[in-house]
């Protein structure tokens, strides 16, 4: 695929849940955004781009639909942009933008999907951070910049606790698994607080590993007996390959800490290129459990990423 492709046009919204409007130019501000779009903010999907090829294609199966439609900022020539994995960037004259997220979830259909029963941004559309600022119109080219290989690693938390989701309970584990991460050189992106419940651990841990391709994920709480621990099963239920030695191991050296370990269903797997783990619920556990995994965890994400060879010695 070509390294360079054009602007075809630019468009935004000055309230969220409207169709974009196509506009002579844009400027883009570091940190932030489109100057003047509803969707501008310190956040990961501040500009969305979509092909002008992949909205060309539904034009002709008979839709009708203006630049700006689907929502997307920056209509683009020459990428197939689906296909770019996270951390691409992209310069447009002054400025730079980064890849942030593939496709994205569609809760609530908009109005081309209730129109003509489709929309394309979900599947095709992208969305990337400003790093530099610049002005970008109609006619500028972009220049694709690949992803370094050897980026840091990224990572995301997510707390299972109805007491936690409902305010009724301070999640220190969470944030305790982000801290140690970052300390230990990883670029943690999300942290997350959601409900005990199946479904939207499983919806969250697809869009962090599809979407936003984060390398390594990290669960805590919901590993337990009781009825509402369901952690375990939604994982295995959306990783492809298990990785049973991780949480062997963790049970293993858990109980050398205290016996009731052995109680721990926690799992852990891989779903493309991201890896899942299972960690208990408490921080003192979290912590001990992180302390013994970040030697040998650093080694296995640089094997699932293709950055080394195998282990094995002769």
């Amino acid at each position: 695929m070509s390294s360079t492709g054009k602007v075809v046009a630019v468009c935004i919204s000055e309230k969220k849940g409207t169709q974009k409007t196509e506009v002579p130019s844009i400027t883009l501000v570091p940190d932030w955004g489109i100057e003047g779009d509803a969707h501008a903010g310190k956040w990961h999907r501040q500009v969305s781009l979509l092909s002008i090829e992949k909205i060309d294609a539904f034009r002709a199966r008979g839709a009708d639909v203006d630049n700006g439609a689907f929502g997307e900022n920056i209509i683009v020539e020459g990428f197939d942009l689906r296909t770019l994995p996270v951390g691409t960037k992209f310069r447009i004259g002054d400025a730079l933008l980064e890849l942030t997220q593939i496709g994205k979830e569609c809760h609530e259909h908009c109005a081309i999907y209730h129109q003509v029963g489709d929309c394309i941004m979900p599947r095709e559309g992208v969305f990337t951070v400003v790093l530099e600022g610049g002005t970008v119109k109609a006619g500028d080219t972009v220049e694709m910049i690949e992803a370094d290989p050897k980026r840091t690693f990224t990572a995301a938390w997510i707390t299972l606790s109805d007491k936690g989701a409902a305010g009724e309970r301070e999640d220190k584990s969470g944030p305790l698994i982000g801290e140690i991460l970052t300390e230990a050189g990883y670029d943690v992106i999300e942290g997350l607080l959601i409900p005990d419940d199946a479904a939207a651990l499983r919806l969250e841990l697809m869009r962090l590993a599809d979407q936003r391709q984060v390398n390594v994920i990290f669960t805590t709480g919901g590993t337990g007996f009781s009825k509402r621990d369901i952690t375990p099963e939604a994982t295995m239920q959306v990783c492809e390959r298990m990785t049973p030695g991780i949480s062997e191991a963790i049970r293993a050296y858990s109980m050398t800490k205290t016996p009731t370990a052995m109680l721990s269903r926690a799992t852990s797997g891989i779903r493309n290129e991201t890896l899942i783990i299972n960690l208990p619920g408490s921080p003192k556990a979290v912590k001990e459990c992180l302390d013994f995994l970040m030697g040998p965890l650093e080694h296995g994400l640089e094997i699932m990423l293709g950055r080394t060879g195998e282990c094995a010695r002769r």
